[in-house]
């Protein structure tokens, strides 16, 4: 017997008592939505969380300090200071991509009325790559000119110091109207100085102290992002690494740059001295391989893998959770289909024996009833896959609207490659509940089914 007669058979056989094909689809209807809905829920929970923590920073950088800023050295030795040579053995360390340290000056900057105590940050050219812009571009490689790329939320430390109320930083309607592209700004790089000079100070020779130069620096581009819209870089300004060095040297000259260690003596080092680093690795999964090599090497470092890693386990737990839930329900709606073959196994046992009188193959009498378990599980499967859409788009809409207000993405999420295998396991399911009453519709002995009323 052809498949498509098999089919043509087990179709109509169905077609002949609906409402009970009908009542069984609707189970694995609401088996595999409810298996779908609660997986979906298990994914949207870990990708959420995974873009939760990829918007604190890249999941495959490693953030670098030096052990000099947690007093993990011996005061009697030579600290580990991170230097130049350092750097270059970070990007020694397989599967390294880049390595960058980041030297930070304070500064104060002007505008207007407007003044900001800023922290600049002098980075590699690999590094810059990295900040996506809403406005102008990155600084080309090699400009001896100190460019700034400033964040989208520097604006809100500005303030104005005439005035009584700043409260600025949380009340970003009130933002003053600084305009980084547009308009010059002025930087003081010796902010002791500055100060100093405001308050009556008095340098080592007793006389007053002079105000510090002001130094005017271009904006060459805008941190993508508004003003509540944070991300990583939002409260930095990043100059090229190179110029900010050059900058340094020919400000302070002999005189010890602040947020530089000097050695006993009190002198400045003739090489500059970086707190903190970051390490772009080529993949999540070498991170923490290269954050082990780093640690061992004598410095701190931390990453983003590590939440995420815990994150992950917790996500996997409620996703099997979850499913187990869901599980329960088909497993219920395979209880359902072997009930519906058995009856149809009960009302054509004449049928069945007319069919081995005639000679039909044991295995085609074996396969009509499979397909019919197997078409009423890819029934249910399509029409639960179809429900579970549905019911993924009202919960988000709910949520979002109610409990995850200001969380982007949905927690409901299917993708694809579920909903296939949804059907697929729907079918399965259909056709495992189905087998055993295939094989008793097999062994009906002919004679006693036709006598069978």
């Amino acid at each position: 017997m052809r498949f498509s007669d098999l089919l043509s058979m087990s179709v109509n056989n169905l077609r002949r008592r609906k409402l009970r094909t009908f009542l069984t689809v609707l189970g694995v209807l609401i088996g595999t939505a409810s298996i779908v809905v609660m997986v979906s829920l298990g994914i949207g929970f870990n990708e959420l969380t995974m873009e939760q923590i990829a918007s604190y920073g890249s999941l495959t950088e490693i953030t670098v300090y030096s052990n000099t800023m947690w007093g993990g050295n011996d005061s009697s030795k030579e600290p580990d200071y991170m230097t130049d040579d350092v750097i270059k053995q970070f990007k020694q360390i397989s599967h390294v991509n880049e390595a960058s340290p980041l030297l930070e000056t304070n500064v104060l900057m002007f505008q207007g009325a407007y003044q900001a105590n800023i922290s600049i940050i002098g980075v590699s050219e690999g590094y810059m790559k990295n900040i996506a812009l809403k406005e102008g571009n990155l600084p080309e490689p090699g400009d001896k000119d100190l460019k700034m790329v400033i964040g989208n939320m520097v604006a809100r430390q500005f303030h104005n110091p005439k005035k009584s109320n700043n409260n600025y930083y949380d009340e970003p309607s009130s933002v003053p109207d600084v305009d980084f592209i547009n308009k010059p700004l002025f930087v003081i790089f010796d902010v002791d100085a500055y100060y100093n000079s405001q308050g009556g100070g008095t340098g080592t020779d007793g006389n007053p102290v002079k105000p510090p130069k002001k130094y005017l620096l271009s904006t060459a581009g805008l941190v993508e992002g508004g003003l509540e819209d944070w991300n990583s870089y939002s409260y930095g300004v990043y100059v090229d690494l190179d110029a900010l060095k050059s900058q340094l040297k020919q400000i302070f000259k002999k005189k010890p740059i602040p947020n530089q260690p000097t050695n006993k003596k009190g002198k400045p080092y003739n090489y500059f001295i970086y707190q903190q680093a970051i390490v772009e690795v080529d993949e999540m999964a070498n991170v923490t391989a290269v954050q082990k090599a780093i640690t061992d090497m004598g410095y701190q470092a931390n990453s983003n893998m590590e939440w995420l890693e815990q994150s992950q386990k917790q996500a996997k737990m409620v996703q099997a959770l979850l499913g187990g839930i869901g599980a329960v329900s088909l497993f219920v709606a395979a209880i359902g289909i072997a009930n519906t073959m058995m009856m149809s196994i009960y009302e054509r046992t004449k049928e069945i024996g007319i069919l081995k009188v005639l000679g039909c193959d044991m295995r085609n009498i074996r396969n009509m009833f499979l397909l019919e378990s197997g078409f009423i599980g890819f029934l249910g499967g399509i029409t639960g896959i179809t429900f579970s859409y549905g019911v993924s788009i009202l919960i988000n809409k709910i949520l979002s609207g109610r409990f995850m207000e200001g969380v982007p993405g949905d927690l409901s999420r299917i993708p694809p490659w579920l909903g296939m295998t949804a059907i697929w396991f729907a079918v399965f399911v259909g056709m495992a509940a189905g087998f055993f009453p295939a094989l008793r519709a097999m062994k009906l002995s002919p004679l006693a089914a036709i006598r069978n009323e």
